[in-house]
């Protein structure tokens, strides 16, 4: 008997243990990230496949039965529920809603929950642990392993947890085949974890530490060929938050084999990736990642006003000029996707009209423009809760108009600034203004590409951009103008550009719900009241 589980004997193995695992990610909210409204004309289901979930199934014992729902992809049913000795949970702390709802099923089916990631790791206070059977917070590769033991024993705690950073070299291959892999646009993959800057705001340095810890040259191209096996051919998102963390290992040791590898194969990957804008002072690194078939990268710019980039500590971004290096890096064949937040402290109030300046000068098309938020443990949560700043729960969501924070900008000022950045940079004429910003600087590596296939699938979703934003669009004449000028200058890239106008639409359809928020007079009130006591 196993925690009052009913548990089967694996035949022949005396005392072990066979169980029946099923693994669940919760669903996402519709965010800018889940590119929901753009991934229907590419009949996909979900952007990522989710490598938490994956990763904890490949350390789980090989002899039990797993099975693995995505709720972004699949219908999660009480069947399933029902069937499993035990339900997995990996979380983020924008997932919270769906997770709950897990929960709450769970408990009324009477299925043992075990719970981990980020929304247990920091959000922890956003979730009730007593309706948790165990909850593994931290790294699994570390607090896994004695939950497992103690669970054969029939001695399973409550919570396992750990200040120790986990040796990466040896994290086991994601179990890949578990998901249903053709139902995402990219499929993940993490080299490193950890990042040596130390922003105000980023949690990540709180979960994965400041030292960059990175996997060998053998397991990343071990991982690239699993997938490669599974017939998967496309993009890949090597998560890490700052890829070129170790820049000499990279340049040294795991590039070279990735172009080897790509190259013996003829490319079957694009690669996208996170990195901080001084990769943009590294000739030699940004050509050898073009030649491994990196095309995209996601640049945290944060704000083109110095004074907020010494108040949170963004050291990298100082006295730079982004817009220069942001064109390099288009220049090497990036598509450089960026990261803006509005809401700090030095922010003056013409801020919101440089942010828009900024995104449409530097041609940076895909731009995630936030409030700032202060994600639990961070230096500037905790400079905040000191200055009692902080607001109750957060979405995990920094992009819906909500901010967990007393900003010193007057609350309404604030989010009807956010609304016009939005309104503006997503609006069809300067959105598709952007896309001819970008492909006049865009550069691509022409040997570090796989030959094209013109597939059914691809003409299919050709024709239903062209109805929506063609013919139904209110905004269709600015769509048509971006079409010819696409076809007279840069014929090549006509396939970029339709890609990102049906990204430009799910920016919009994000952009209507962020219109429709209210400021709530309570927390204004708070804000004045706060704020003087402060002065």
């Amino acid at each position: 008997m196993i925690y009052n589980n009913p548990i089967s004997q694996k035949p022949g193995v005396k005392g072990a243990i066979k169980l029946k695992i099923l693994l669940v990610y919760p669903q996402y909210p519709d965010t800018f990230w889940s590119f929901k409204h753009a991934l229907k004309l590419s009949h996909k289901k979900a952007l990522n496949t989710p490598l938490g979930p994956l990763t904890v199934a490949a350390m789980l014992p090989s002899e039990w039965e797993k099975k693995f729902i995505d709720m972004n992809v699949s219908r999660l049913t009480d069947k399933a529920l029902k069937w499993a000795d035990y339900v997995f949970i990996s979380a983020m702390v924008v997932q919270q809603k769906s997770t709950l709802e897990v929960i709450r099923r769970c408990k009324k089916l009477g299925t043992k929950i075990v719970a981990g990631g980020p929304l247990f790791t920091t959000g922890y206070k956003l979730i009730n642990f007593d309706d948790i059977d165990h909850v593994i917070r931290n790294e699994a590769e570390i607090t896994l392993p004695p939950f497992l033991e103690d669970l054969k024993r029939g001695c399973p705690k409550h919570l396992y947890q750990t200040d120790e950073r986990a040796d990466i070299t040896k994290t086991p291959i994601p179990l890949y085949s578990l998901a249903k892999i053709g139902k995402y646009n990219q499929v993940t993959v993490q080299y490193c974890r950890g990042c040596p800057f130390d922003c105000e705001f980023c949690d990540i340095v709180v979960m994965d530490g400041h030292k960059p810890r990175t996997k060998t040259k053998e397991q990343m191209l071990a991982e690239l060929e699993a997938i490669y096996r599974l017939g998967y051919r496309g993009t890949l998102f090597i998560v890490d938050d700052n890829f070129i963390g170790n820049k000499k290992k990279l340049k040294v040791e795991i590039l070279p084999a990735m172009i080897e590898w790509q190259k013996k194969r003829g490319f079957p990957f694009k690669l996208l990736t996170e990195a901080s804008i001084n990769m943009a002072d590294d000739d030699e690194l940004c050509q050898m990642m073009s030649d491994a078939g990196f095309t995209r990268v996601f640049v945290g710019i944060e704000t083109p006003n110095e004074d907020s980039l010494v108040e949170c500590n963004k050291f990298t971004n100082k006295n730079r000029d982004l817009v220069a290096d942001v064109k390099k890096l288009q220049n090497y064949g990036f598509e450089v996707m960026g990261g803006f937040i509005v809401g700090f402290d030095n922010d003056p109030i013409s801020i919101f009209k440089k942010q828009i300046s900024f995104i449409q000068e530097s041609g940076i098309v895909t731009a995630m423009v936030g409030i700032l938020n202060a994600p639990a443990e961070t230096k500037l949560w905790q400079r905040l809760k000191k200055d009692d700043r902080l607001l109750p729960g957060g979405t995990g969501d920094n992009t819906d108009g909500t901010t967990n924070i007393i900003p010193k900008m007057r609350l309404d000022t604030l989010i009807n600034g956010y609304k016009q950045i939005l309104r503006e940079i997503y609006a069809p004429k300067q959105y598709y203004e952007r896309i001819h910003t970008f492909l006049k600087e865009y550069k691509p590596n022409e040997k570090a590409k796989r030959k094209f296939k013109l597939r059914a699938s691809k003409i299919q979703s050709l024709v239903e951009v062209t109805i929506l934003l063609g013919i139904k669009d209110k905004a269709r004449i600015h769509y048509w103008k971006m079409v010819f000028c696409t076809l007279r200058k840069y014929p090549q890239f006509i396939g970029i550009a339709l890609t990102m106008a049906a990204q430009g639409f799910h920016f919009r359809k994000v952009y209507e719900k962020v219109k429709l928020i209210k400021i709530d007079t309570k927390i204004l009130e708070r804000q004045v009241e706060v704020l003087g006591n402060l002065n």
